[in-house]
């Protein structure tokens, strides 16, 4: 790992103002861009460390919405009793990403700004038409993913927190790889104000929705709706761990699961 600047700002102004020099990366819990940097595939010239940037951690219930903190843990959020009295599956979610380390140290920011194409909380965020805030902006949750490791932020755009609407239903699968514990297939299905949603991470190259099935279950909200539908593997993901054929077969069966 090569040498870097390091700075830590006391506000989200100064944040951003720090990551808008040349090659600059912003750190939040460091579990996805540290691995990068020790492997040599990441080399920023300076990290600008948000962990001393207050209001940037919490967890409210209000107004028919869960806001999270960019900066509140994976292991908070899981936690939280608000959270799994409002939403349960995405407590649920939180408290099955990686390991224990991982969930005391990874963010709900980090996370979404990362974008890691089968990371689990953008399958939250898209499949339960979440909003993320910015210092600038307000960003749908159907904008904020524009493929893998890509984001609709710009480069000294800082995530606040995440809006997450209280659905009327919803759950979450995930078919892990044991070892990193990423999701091969993953899916997280809702029903409630912004209609019928199925995202899916860990099978494409991005986390994406599944018209079909969200058509199925607008229709009947039921496992044996989802297996009525067959998703096709054009595009998605074929590795050693399992071919593009076997991730879009999974699909539709996690579906089915999380509906219950």
């Amino acid at each position: 790992m090569q040498a870097f600047a390091y700075t830590k700002p006391a506000s989200v102004a100064d944040a951003a103002k720090a990551a808008a020099a040349d090659n600059a990366k912003i750190i939040a819990g460091g579990q996805s861009l540290l691995p990068s940097m020790r492997l040599g595939l990441a080399a920023p010239e300076s990290l600008v460390d948000l962990s001393g940037v207050a209001g940037l951690r919490g967890i409210q219930v209000a107004g028919g919405a869960v806001r999270i903190g960019a900066m509140t843990t994976h292991a908070e959020v899981a936690a939280s009793a608000e959270v799994a009295r409002a939403i349960p599956a995405l407590a649920d979610l939180a408290g099955r990403i990686g390991d224990r380390q991982v969930r005391n140290r990874g963010t709900l920011g980090g996370s979404l700004a990362n974008n890691d194409p089968a990371a689990c909380y953008p399958a939250a965020v898209l499949g339960l038409g979440a909003t993320v805030h910015t210092h600038r902006r307000d960003i749908a949750a159907d904008d904020f993913f524009l493929g893998i490791y890509t984001t609709a932020l710009a480069e000294d755009e800082v995530i606040t927190a995440v809006s997450f609407p209280v659905p009327e239903k919803a759950g979450w699968q995930k078919f892990k790889q044991p070892a990193s514990r990423f999701s091969l297939v993953g899916v997280f299905v809702s029903k409630g104000s912004k209609g019928v949603r199925v995202a899916v991470t860990g099978a494409g190259p991005g986390v994406f929705r599944v018209e079909a099935l969200e058509k199925a279950l607008a229709a009947d909200w039921s496992a044996a709706a989802c297996a009525g539908v067959t998703v096709s593997p054009d595009g998605l993901n074929s590795d050693l761990h399992g071919s593009a054929e076997y991730r879009a077969a999974l699909i539709p069966v996690l579906a089915g699961r999380a509906v219950g």
